[in-house]
């Protein structure tokens, strides 16, 4: 979209006048800028006429060299020529500069490019990194840095969520062969995983999704679960083959008695993603894509469940016992083997005897179940909160602000301190700073007080330190340097993009004095808050300036105007660009400008020369007032109110439990009439997406249930797994507390997520329960036999999708901070769900009946009354 060049030199030809001598020959800056100009010409004169040909006429008399501009024969106003270089000095010089670019200390020019909006960063990247090679063939004589690379941290974080996946992916497979012990069972399961991937970048290639870590965030999150609806359709196929039936007939039982359970469970995971198209902002933004990958990626499983895993089992499974006696590998597979049956022979038998006595104490279990959840609760309430968990990239900016007015030199000795302590750091890479610019963009105005140091830490793993630990000693070795404000922020991929401050505060009035009292306040009171630093108020000063006041009738008395005043004032300080001369095969500018000495102090700035139209000179004292002031304050309006923020970085603290303290000192302050203040920044993000992802968690938990009514046929059974889902999001609250991970945005996406999988083993119990019962066993005697016998699938599918989310839940490798609160909240959700669906499900199934017989019985007593009365 844009490049921009900071530091190094730009060439120009420089003018300098001798302004006594330019006086004395009655020329000034002006006339004598368009003079030159007029002399640097090429012009078409038209077409003329040779024989048969029509030639074009071009008029030549652009400067050939330095020379040449010396020798232009200047005309004086009374009358005879003098030559340019008898008044001025000329020759080829640089511009001021105003902005310095270093490289780990090296002066450098620095070349900040910046990409088109909606385009790819590792693409546009590669392609800036391919151009530069080619580039620096070209010139081996200069050295060339990349100091930062959005790409790296980018293709970095992909790279760890792939990781993430892939272990993942592994340790679900690891699972499954744990339990069946058999490689060709083993590798059915399996199946899914591959095509579920393969399906699912088909559609994003066809929908133009880029691969990134939502997306592949999505697929981590899947990954268990991908082999999830394959282990229940499996186990059943196989449990059927033991029990004596054929291949064929395994796989047609075995998976038509499941199938309709297996598609409620994908049907509900996925359709708790569907609410999250109503949800507006960054969390859609960010959030839509990584539902659509998994949605697409489980959809793609259930259909692989539903018919490769039949049909390969059909071709594949055998009933076949672990044999005894082998050596080698498959002894010790085989040793493996029977020393988990064994293990498994007394979980059940455990398992057997807990559901007996939960079935017959129901009341205990309850009243345990409702211990759990307050207990979360509670837990709950001591969790902070926060809008994105802060992912270690390696890099953080240092943002120094001398006072107004200081010049670049002092800047620069500002930075070249800061640089020096940085050195005492190991874990600083390269450290590039730029003085008199941030980012390689135009600020406007003066910006020579201000600088940007950028610095790149080594590679996460080698290092023992996070970027905050470092960002908080740089802030202690560089506290004291003397006239310098110093903002050390943390970089975050997730926080790019102009994201708000974590507090800032809007005051709304009109007086700007008033507003400037109130912002210099609340910054006092914020300041106070534990946990807060870097508390600013926008409301500066103004910067120092040179105001030259005209006096209007001194200036008419010599017959000057304002405009010429003023434009006698720049071409004596400033300079004029007079014309464009070509040099070395670019264009440079030609500068006229006057005496440098009338720019050392206000009185020689007095002095400067203003040449009347009578043809006399006076100083600018005579026609204007010097005198120092200040350039005007910016104003910032909302809703045509003006507007003062005082925003401030936290440290150490949640930006919820800092927001309260701060609010609540506030609630103390008394405003004035007419003035209000409100808390945005960061915060409001937080407010707004935790409102929308509630909405989104309510009508996830609506949606499931009206798909459990459909596929049950009644409006109690459902109830009965829906209430399974207090207890696994008690875990996700527990997961948090215990891991001291802040609420955030991608855990409340794991509470969400929870509505779905939770559900899921439920199902796969309560519809085999059901079975059992219409086949004319006892509400009891159901229970206690498909409980047991439900134990493997569910415990295999819980094992799969917890330890494939354990590599994403322990946040190794950069970036991989984002997504952990999500996988921890999933994990512990999950663990918690597992425990109620096996024992408090079955319990609450037993109240729901008996509420619902008592209630068929007083229908028909009911029934029988009115029977009787109508026989009477």
């Amino acid at each position: 979209a844009s490049v921009s060049i900071i530091g190094g030199y730009e060439d120009q030809v420089e003018i300098k006048t001798h302004l006594e001598k330019m006086n004395g020959y009655g020329l000034t800056i002006s006339s004598l800028a368009q003079f030159i100009g007029a002399e640097n010409l090429n012009a078409p004169g038209g077409q003329v006429q040779k024989g048969a040909q029509e030639l074009t006429i071009r008029t030549t008399g652009e400067f050939k060299s330095v020379n040449e501009i010396k020798d232009l024969l200047i005309p004086l106003p009374g009358g005879g020529q003098i030559r340019l270089k008898d008044i001025a000095d000329v020759g080829i010089g640089h511009k001021d500069i105003t902005a310095i670019a270093k490289a780990n200390g090296e002066r450098s020019v620095a070349i900040a490019i910046q990409k088109q909006s909606g385009t790819n960063t590792v693409k546009v990247a590669d392609e800036v990194h391919e151009t530069l090679a080619a580039f620096a063939k070209e010139y081996p004589d200069l050295k060339f840095n990349t100091v930062m690379d959005q790409s790296v941290d980018i293709k970095q974080s992909i790279k760890t969520v792939q990781n993430e996946a892939i272990l993942g992916g592994i340790l679900a497979i690891v699972v499954v062969f744990l339990f069946f012990h058999n490689i060709r069972t083993t590798f059915i399961t399996a199946t899914a995983i591959p095509i579920a991937m393969m399906a699912t970048f088909a559609v994003l290639y066809f929908t133009g999704i880029t691969i990134n870590m939502m997306t592949l965030g999505g697929l981590t999150l899947a990954m268990g679960r991908l082999v999830d609806d394959n282990i229940v359709a499996l186990e059943n196929i196989h449990r059927h083959r033991k029990e004596g039936y054929s291949r064929v007939e395994a796989a047609i039982k075995g998976v038509s008695e499941i199938g309709m359970a297996v598609f409620a469970s994908t049907l509900t995971t996925v359709a708790v993603f569907l609410p999250i198209v109503f949800v507006e902002g960054m969390v859609a933004t960010i959030f839509r894509e990584l539902a659509m990958t998994f949605a697409i990626s489980l959809l793609a499983s259930l259909v692989v469940s539903l018919t490769l895993v039949p049909t390969l089992s059909a071709l594949l499974l055998k009933a076949e016992s672990v044999p005894e006696g082998r050596t080698g590998v498959k002894g010790a597979i085989d040793r493996l083997s029977h020393g988990f049956d064994r293990i498994f022979e007394r979980v059940e038998l455990t398992y057997r005897k807990f559901l007996h006595y939960a079935l017959h104490h129901r009341k205990t279990v309850m009243v345990i179940a409702t211990l759990v959840f307050l207990l979360s609760g509670v837990s709950a309430l001591k969790l902070g909160a926060e809008f994105m968990p802060v992912a270690d990239i390696g890099q953080l900016t240092i943002n120094t602000t001398l006072p107004d007015g200081a010049k670049l030199q002092d800047t620069e000795a500002a930075v070249l301190e800061i640089e020096e302590k940085l050195e005492e750091i190991p874990e600083i890479e390269t450290v590039f700073s730029q003085i008199g610019s941030r980012g390689g963009f135009s600020l406007g105005g003066n910006t020579s007080n201000i600088s940007s140091i950028s610095v790149q830490l080594i590679d996460l793993d080698d290092r023992t330190r996070s970027v905050e630990q470092v960002g908080d000693e740089i802030r202690s070795l560089t506290k004291d340097i003397p006239g310098a404000e110093i903002k050390v922020e943390i970089t975050d991929n997730m926080q790019m993009g102009g994201a708000a401050a974590p507090i800032d505060i809007a005051i709304k009035g009109e007086e700007l004095d008033q507003l400037k009292q109130i912002g210099m306040d609340i910054q006092e009171v914020i300041s106070s808050v534990e946990g807060t630093r870097e508390v600013k108020t926008s409301m500066t000063e103004g910067v120092p300036e040179v105001v030259v006041s005209v006096n209007r009738s001194n200036a008419a008395q010599y017959g000057l105007s304002a405009a010429q005043i003023s434009q006698a004032v720049k071409g004596t300080i400033s300079g004029t660009t007079a014309t464009r001369y070509r040099y070395e095969g670019t264009e440079i500018d030609v500068v006229l400008s006057g005496d440098d000495t009338f720019k050392t102090s206000l009185t020689n700035l007095g002095q400067t020369p203003i040449h009347t139209p009578s043809g006399i000179t006076v100083p600018l004292s005579q026609v204007a007032e010097v005198e120092l002031g200040r350039g005007p304050v910016m104003i910032e309006r909302t809703g045509q109110t003006r507007v003062v923020h005082v925003t401030s970085q936290i440290m150490d603290r949640d930006l919820m439990s800092v927001t309260t303290d701060i609010e609540t000192k506030l609630n103390g302050y008394p405003m004035p009439n007419g003035y209000t203040y409100e808390v945005v920044g960061e915060n409001e993000e937080l407010m707004e997406s935790f409102a929308d992802l509630g909405l989104a968690l309510v009508l996830a938990i609506l949606l499931v249930y009206m798909i459990l009514a459909s596929q049950f046929e009644s409006l109690l059974h459902p109830f009965t797994i829906i209430l399974s889902l207090p207890m696994g999001f008690s875990g996700g609250m527990l997961g948090l507390f215990v891991t001291r991970t802040t609420l955030s945005v991608p855990a409340f996406i794991g509470l969400i997520l929870l509505v779905g999988i939770a559900v899921s083993n439920t199902i796969v119990l309560v519809d085999y329960i059901i079975k059992r019962r219409e086949r004319g066993e006892a509400r009891e005697e159901a229970i206690e036999n498909a409980g047991p016998i439900r134990l493997r699938p569910i415990l295999m599918t819980t094992l799969s999708t917890a330890l494939a989310l354990m590599p994403m839940a322990l946040g190794i490798g950069e970036g991989s901070e984002t997504m952990a609160p999500m996988a921890i909240v999933v994990i512990f959700g999950l663990t918690f769900s597992t425990f109620s669906t096996l024992l408090l499900v079955p319990v609450i199934y037993t109240i729901f009946e008996d509420i619902r017989e008592s209630r068929k019985r007083k229908r028909e007593m009911k029934r029988s009354k009115q029977t009787l009365n109508h026989s009477v």
